[in-house]
């Protein structure tokens, strides 16, 4: 069985000070990915024994940014969608394995005032056909912070965050895609009706303190995988970010 971690660490050198290497440690994952590392290359010095490091860097400092630490070597590691338009904030990782690809993956956000709700458009329909290219080839996993809460069930407050970033109706339509599209999401396969389960609390108003969250980080798998699936969880225990990490367990 293999154990796969993502976390969104909002700033990996702050998230190292809060308890980032103790929870690395303990959870012992065969593959760990990250969103929003906000580094430049050769800002951090990660000793992590035993594993290989795949990092994909902005152009612009301070910003976004990816990277994945995985105990088996893949076959190959892709950076980027391979569309100039999508490839400049280093969003995205794929690590083609034998039996699969895996994916880390920080979708862009659409913005308060929604001015990048278009452009966020056109990245669901590139990145939705990327994964379905690969998966002609062999099932996929991606995971990541994806930036939308898909159901009611998925934020605290659906009716006040209606046609708010990450909760609009044209958001979660794309997400509809994606499940619709031989694609599960692997928390709600083993949890279709668990309520107040969030991976991301806002810094303000006392947030996580009142469990006001949203759930808007993923383990997504081709659906050829759902036999092998084990357990999806939530460390909402685990801090050091505004997001907690999400786990997949998966025999493959």
């Amino acid at each position: 069985m293999k154990r796969f971690i993502s976390w969104n660490v909002n700033g990996l050198r702050a998230c190292r000070d809060k308890g980032f290497t103790e929870f690395f440690n303990s959870i012992d994952a065969d593959a760990f990915c990250l969103q929003e590392t906000k580094l430049s290359e050769g800002q951090i010095d990660l000793s992590l024994p035993g594993y290989h490091q795949y990092w994909n860097y902005a152009e612009k400092k301070g910003y976004s940014g990816t990277a994945i630490f995985t105990k088996d070597e893949p076959l190959s590691v892709t950076y980027g969608l391979g569309i100039e338009e999508h490839d400049h904030e280093g969003r995205v990782i794929t690590l083609e394995y034998p039996e699969y690809y895996l994916i880390t993956v920080y979708v862009p956000n659409s913005k308060e005032d929604l001015s990048r709700l278009e452009y966020r458009m056109r990245w669901e329909d590139d990145f939705l056909a990327y994964v379905k290219r690969l998966e002609a080839d062999k099932p996929v996993i991606y995971c990541g912070d994806l930036n939308v809460a898909h159901k009611e069930i998925d934020l605290k407050n659906p009716k006040t965050n209606h046609h708010n970033a990450g909760f609009t109706d044209e958001e979660r339509a794309k997400f509809d895609a994606v499940v619709n599209n031989g694609l599960i999401d692997t928390f709600r396969f083993f949890y279709p009706d668990v309520k107040d389960a969030y991976s991301w609390w806002s810094y303000r108003f006392q947030a996580r303190q009142k469990n006001a969250g949203w759930r808007i980080d993923y383990f997504v798998v081709s659906e050829s995988l759902k036999d092998k699936l084990k357990e999806a969880k939530i460390h909402t225990d685990i801090f050091g970010s505004d997001h907690c990490p999400v786990e997949l367990d998966i025999d493959i």
